[in-house]
């Protein structure tokens, strides 16, 4: 049994209102919760959803994660930045050199993300999304190959990715130095037991195979948008190798 990668979870303090920026911006359908959360779908069967959950923990330092987004053209690159202004986003200095040819950018929560210029090689026939680029050691990269049984595409100078069989977005880390957390993570995993893996004895098990690879169930307040660590209904909360939370939910 291995879970499969359900979603990409913000935490926001306007959950809809984000919700609608990204779904602008990436021009995909969006379904809006019961719960003030919100989600865009994936554009198919094989992709992640994004989600959008309410959490109030302040901001604190740049995430471990962001989205790089991918252009075919100088033209469709400055379409990309133009939209993402004009739906609320805003240009920010990470430290960036001018003749690097991205751009980086923060959505209306303060959520870093770059538009990469065209012909990167790495990102080619990735889809729009083509990176979650991560902060992480290497040793988290191989942890997230074994969880989520996704080959390495990259493993060079302590940096790796990984790529679902089926194509589509990478995630990547950066190796050393990664800087210390100073909070819960805005950006986390959201993961899935398989269709027919519905009982707890079924989650217990996949929770026991991911501790066994390097993970630990979170404490008390990891702040992974509900407020509480551990289990929560449906879901166990959990954190990688690096201390990053994520999430296991039951099926459904």
């Amino acid at each position: 049994m291995t879970s499969q990668l359900f979603a990409i979870c913000f935490n926001a303090t306007r959950p809809s209102g984000l919700a609608r920026f990204w779904s602008g911006v990436l021009g995909r359908e969006l379904a809006e919760g019961p719960d003030g959360d919100a989600a865009i779908l994936p554009p198919d069967t094989s992709g992640f959803r994004i989600r959008f959950l309410p959490g109030q923990e302040p901001r604190t330092g740049r995430n471990r994660a962001h989205f790089d987004l991918t252009s075919t053209s100088p033209e469709d690159q400055r379409r990309t930045v133009a939209r993402a202004l004009e739906l609320g986003g805003r240009h920010i200095d990470v430290g960036q050199l001018p003749e690097e040819g991205h751009v980086v950018l923060a959505d209306p929560d303060g959520n870093e993300f770059c538009v990469i210029e065209p012909g990167n090689e790495f990102l080619a026939d990735t889809g729009f999304i083509g990176a979650l680029a991560c902060d992480g050691t290497r040793k988290v990269g191989y942890f997230w190959s074994e969880a989520l049984r996704w080959p390495l595409v990259w493993d060079q100078d302590q940096e790796t990715a990984v790529q679902s069989p089926d194509g589509g977005t990478k995630i990547t880390w950066g190796g050393p130095p990664v800087e210390p957390k100073t909070g819960p993570n805005r950006l986390y995993f959201e993961l899935t037991l398989p269709a027919d893996a519905d009982t707890d004895a079924d989650r217990e098990a996949e929770v026991d195979r991911l501790i066994s690879l390097g993970a630990t169930r979170a404490d008390t307040g990891t702040g992974t948008g509900t407020g509480t660590g551990g289990s929560d209904g449906g879901r166990m909360l959990m954190l990688d190798p690096d201390g990053n939370e994520f999430s296991v939910r039951r099926p459904g």
